[in-house]
């Protein structure tokens, strides 16, 4: 059962959960190279996550048009948006802004962008340490995410899903959501803050694994990157609403 948190709901049938500050250890020392070596992170100021990723109707809102693969049938725009650069991500965030910088949420304004990578494995573990937040067993997946052995072959409606215990949908599989971050080899060289890591790379992180990835690839700690101009359809977005 999900925690009951502060949320609010925009006018594009998305709802943003409230994250609250804390401590959490990022990476995983049975993981891959790239997930090591695990420590401790702080996450200093709350936020609003995004429920479920962005869904392929708010893409077209906001940028009038629908670059997605998956479009046929009625319901298409309630699949989660997909062939989109991370470029891409960034101008939706911008327009996003620009019509949206005079809206107040719960009596804040604010700003959105995306999440970085900490506080996407934070938000995925949801105070768990195991390699998804329902446990360490992949069999129990299916219950959770899309992935290669139950998706068909595409992506889905967003919100079939059991959501992980703060009330999160679609984080395991379906699309891997762009970060803010730069593409680093591993941990080694970031400064153990929730800030997104910078570097000269031209590479970007994503997480959650997708809709053609085996479960390996849909766990917490599990990293994935591609150059800021690539588009696949196995990568979106999800966003962060952050009150200043």
């Amino acid at each position: 059962m999900a925690e009951s948190r502060p949320y609010f709901d925009d006018e594009y049938g998305g709802r943003y959960i409230l994250v609250e500050p804390g401590t959490f250890v990022m990476g995983d020392v049975n993981g891959t190279r790239s997930e090591q070596p695990p420590h401790t992170v702080e996450i200093v100021e709350p936020f609003f996550y995004g429920e479920r990723p962005v869904t392929q109707a708010h893409w077209q809102a906001i940028m009038h048009d629908n670059p997605s693969r998956f479009t046929d049938g009625w319901a298409a725009g309630l699949r989660p948006v997909e062939q989109v650069s991370w470029d891409d991500s960034i101008e939706f965030i911008s327009r996003l802004n620009s019509s949206d910088h005079e809206s107040e949420r719960l009596g804040f304004r604010g700003v959105w962008r995306l999440p970085t990578e900490a506080e996407w494995e934070y938000v995925a573990r949801a105070g768990t340490n195991s390699r998804w937040s329902f446990g360490d067993r992949d069999g129990d997946l299916n219950e959770y995410g899309w992935h290669a052995g139950n998706s068909g072959a595409s992506t889905r409606e967003v919100g079939q899903k059991k959501a992980n215990p703060w009330g999160f949908l679609d984080l395991h599989g379906q699309v891997s959501e762009w970060c803010q971050d730069c593409f680093s080899s591993d941990y080694s060289k970031h400064d153990r803050s929730s800030s997104a890591h910078t570097s000269d790379s031209e590479r970007r992180i994503h997480r959650g694994g997708s809709w053609f990835t085996e479960s390996d690839s849909t766990r917490c700690s599990a990293r994935g990157s591609s150059y800021h101009y690539n588009k696949s359809d196995g990568i979106g977005l999800r966003l962060v609403w952050q009150p200043l």
